[in-house]
């Protein structure tokens, strides 16, 4: 029988972060989990390609977006089942049993991981302790958080919308009901927070998350989001 999860990861210029990343996996490989890893890339300039080729991994490239890349790198793998992961995003220790479990126990549902950042201070715990209440609470868990389902249920949903931004806020809300924190955790990167600000950067995503639901176009976000 082969091992049941592909991982899809977006990069664009991704060299700094993927090998950590990579890194992340072995416990998964280990336990036989992992059928392949898929890198979908927007367009890097630097060394992720080489990066990637060096690990055995596939490689997809295409427009940049995260929600076409991912939806790209979906296309391209095989597994039964779909961790989607970003590649500044590491898993952390027991992962791979808390995705063992969630494969045998919820195949029907959607898992994510508790989010924490790769920092130390009252600042990295207070935003990830929001991201964790507000998955929980408002079934919203972002991309940084991973994600692992079915590819049966990937697709009943409709797959990741091909937009440039919220990608994962409207896979969640498809996915409403169907959601269930995992008994791991995601360490993410907090190099963005960092250089804008703790309190600068959670307002900004916030009220991205505001305009969204108010309607404003995914389009219109990533341009603002780019400024």
């Amino acid at each position: 029988m082969r091992a049941p999860i592909s991982i899809v990861i977006p990069t664009v210029n991704a060299a700094a972060e993927l090998p950590g990343t990579l890194a992340s996996l072995g416990e998964g490989l280990q336990e036989g989990l992992i059928r392949e890893v898929v890198i979908s890339d927007g367009g890097s300039t630097d060394g992720t390609r080489s990066i990637a080729e060096a690990a055995g991994a596939e490689w997809v490239t295409g427009e940049a977006g995260r929600g076409g890349q991912l939806a790209r790198g979906v296309a391209a793998s095989e597994g039964a089942w779909l961790l989607c992961l970003h590649a500044d995003t590491q898993l952390g220790p027991g992962w791979a049993a808390a995705a063992l479990s969630h494969l045998r126990d919820a195949p029907d549902r959607a898992g994510y991981f508790r989010l924490r950042f790769r920092a130390e201070g009252v600042a990295p715990r207070i935003v990830a302790g929001w991201a964790n209440w507000r998955s929980r609470v408002l079934g919203l868990p972002y991309g940084d958080q991973g994600l692992l389902l079915s590819r049966e249920l990937y697709d009943a949903v409709g797959g990741f919308p091909a937009i440039p931004l919220m990608e994962d806020v409207g896979f969640a809300r498809a996915l409403r009901g169907r959601l269930r924190e995992l008994p791991a955790e995601a360490w993410t990167s907090a190099a963005r927070y960092e250089a804008q600000g703790w309190v600068r950067r959670g307002a900004r995503n916030l009220w991205c998350l505001v305009r969204y639901f108010l309607g404003v176009s995914p389009e219109a976000l990533a341009r603002a989001y780019r400024r």
